[in-house]
């Protein structure tokens, strides 16, 4: 098992209101543009119905080796939201008060986060060739993200989802995988891995094929790169080779009960089941905890809570787990202490269910430092 270190705190520093936007050469050297946290440096065949696929026809972005980007590998979806006043009972039809749909899929919902704080970040995933495929790829464009790596697959179509959005802003949902989980290559390309490693933080998560993820997490761990996987997804048990790539776990307090199969009703208990991901060889777990904030676990250290802040109105929780995971992250290779990263990550959290959708719902950095100066 690959072993892990933990973070060593520092001074915080200072928070900028803009930042540099170049982007890193493709080099094979370690990058840790944040001294909270010490890294450790070191394929699977997928179906594929057909292979009539092709990269976004965004030219490809020149990489500098000033500001390591945010890079995310995983799912993008047209999400389908219904807004009803209750879920319907089984057997029942009831009738939406509205809908419509929108970008979503949490990769792209983290992309997106990043793109709208002003932060270089790049997208590795698949569309298809759909109008779900141009809205989710519009989407993303407007939001500032490199779209170099977004392939659009003929096989398969756009993945897509279902929100049900309740009147209280509470949310179900179903998700069909469609492109996210069909005609991935082999081996990812080799393009798609010297951007990630060259990234200052990748993120992942469950809604593509797990071996694309074991891809991706090796080849960030061979140079340095920290990684953070986001547990929301698949439902099924995460694979200890991919466990040994990661770096940050970060599931929700529903996610950690089932992966681990401990109750994670109160603050004991989440901390126990904690200390499971810890055995496991995770050795920093950031749980969100919806309306009661957030806290970062590290093995050996007490926990790092943040509250939750409050909302003036609660209107979609759609993407607020992508928000303020992706809003970490970029806090993170920013080299914020971890109190700030939290604080950040609280702050857009806050905006972004104040907005219905998900990626329309991701707040600007402007808005997030508005947020913090005003608490």
């Amino acid at each position: 098992m690959t072993s892990m270190r933990a973070i060593a705190f520092s001074p915080s520093q200072q928070w900028d209101s803009k930042i540099q936007t170049h982007l890193p050469n493709h080099s094979n050297t370690p990058i840790n543009t944040n001294p909270n946290l010490q890294f450790k440096t070191t394929r699977h065949p997928l179906p594929c119905f057909s292979l009539d696929s092709s990269k976004s026809q965004t030219p490809l972005t020149p990489i500098t080796p000033t500001t390591p980007p945010l890079v995310v590998v995983g799912s993008a979806n047209a999400d389908i939201y219904v807004e009803i006043e209750r879920l319907p009972k089984e057997g029942e039809t009831i009738s939406a008060k509205t809908g419509q749909t929108l970008a979503g899929g949490k990769g792209a919902n983290q992309a997106a986060c990043g793109g709208k704080l002003a932060y270089p970040t790049y997208f590795v995933g698949q569309v298809g060739q759909d109008a779900h495929g141009k809205l989710v790829t519009d989407a993303l464009r407007g939001g500032g993200v490199h779209l170099d790596h977004l392939t659009s697959v003929a096989a398969a179509p756009t993945g897509h989802a279902v929100v049900m959005l309740q009147s209280d802003g509470q949310n179900s949902i179903i998700i069909v995988g469609g492109a996210n989980m069909r005609c991935w290559p082999e081996r990812l390309s080799d393009e798609d891995l010297r951007v990630v490693r060259s990234a200052g933080i990748v993120l992942l998560q469950r809604e593509i094929p797990e071996v694309v993820n074991i891809q991706v997490a090796k080849a960030a761990k061979s140079a340095g790169v920290p990684v953070i996987l986001d547990a929301g997804g698949m439902d099924t048990p995460i694979s200890q080779e991919l466990l040994n790539y990661v770096d940050i776990f970060s599931p929700n307090e529903t996610e950690l009960g089932r992966l681990t199969g401990m109750p994670t009703e109160s603050f004991e208990q989440i901390s126990n089941a904690v200390v499971k991901c810890h055995k496991m060889g995770v050795k920093q777990v950031l749980v969100k905890l919806g309306d009661k904030g957030s806290a970062l676990f590290v093995e050996g250290n007490e926990p790092i809570k943040q509250p939750v802040i409050s909302a003036a109105k609660v209107l979609d929780t759609t993407g607020a787990g992508d928000t303020f995971t992706a809003s970490f992250a970029v806090a993170f290779v920013e080299g914020k202490s971890i109190k700030e990263c939290l604080r950040f990550a609280a702050a857009a959290a806050s905006l972004c269910v104040q907005v219905k959708g998900a990626i329309p719902s991701m707040p600007e950095r402007k808005s997030v430092l508005n947020l913090l100066q005003s608490l």
